[in-house]
């Protein structure tokens, strides 16, 4: 699947949860790190074929991950490593479905290296498939959703300040308790 897809399901799915702002920035961090083992296209085609979907795509790097993440967690720190877990496996299950026919997951890297442990499903949506563009927009909306109902965007631990004049701008309301925001409404309510 595409990385915007991963980012948004790991910011729509901490919304869920009791987080902390910087917690949901660790699960779409978590949501999206196993891709990391596709940087290999900036050395070579061959170390992106080869390794894709192999050093980042597995058991061992999802259990380190979450706990480097969870590590950084200030609060809940066990609710937080369960749900890093869980968003790594996320991604493996969208790529499963989503990255196309051929596309393999090496669950068990690197205790098992043979081609015989490589899960690959033959029934693979392409990469640009209607059924990835729809989870994409599924996503999207739902993002959209939040930022309209809880007023934050996933922008509101990296840039809290931009986080609120986006929110200020779409939802054309100042946000509650932010005693950033201006003391009158620079957008009124349509009528």
């Amino acid at each position: 699947m595409h990385v915007q897809t991963h980012l948004m399901s790991g910011w729509c799915l901490a919304n869920l949860l009791p987080m902390t702002p910087r917690q949901r920035l660790f699960c779409m961090i978590a949501a999206t790190a196993p891709d990391l083992d596709g940087l290999g296209i900036l050395i070579s085609h061959w170390h992106f074929e080869e390794y894709h979907h192999v050093l980042g795509h597995n058991l061992t790097f999802s259990l380190l991950g979450a706990a480097i993440l969870a590590g950084f967690s200030v609060r809940r720190r066990i609710l937080a490593f369960l749900v890093y877990l869980a968003m790594f496996h996320l991604h493996l299950v969208m790529d499963y479905y989503g990255s196309g026919p051929g596309w393999g997951i090496s669950y068990w890297y690197p205790w098992a290296r043979g081609r015989e442990d490589v899960w690959i499903n033959h029934q693979a949506w392409e990469f640009y498939s209607w059924q990835n563009l729809s989870a994409a927009a599924v996503f999207l909306a739902w993002t959209l959703a939040i930022l309209w109902i809880r007023r934050r965007t996933p922008l509101e631990a990296l840039m809290p300040k931009l986080d609120r004049q986006l929110v200020q701008v779409i939802t054309r309301h100042k946000v509650a308790n932010d005693p950033a925001s201006p003391k009158t409404d620079k957008f009124p309510a349509p009528d």
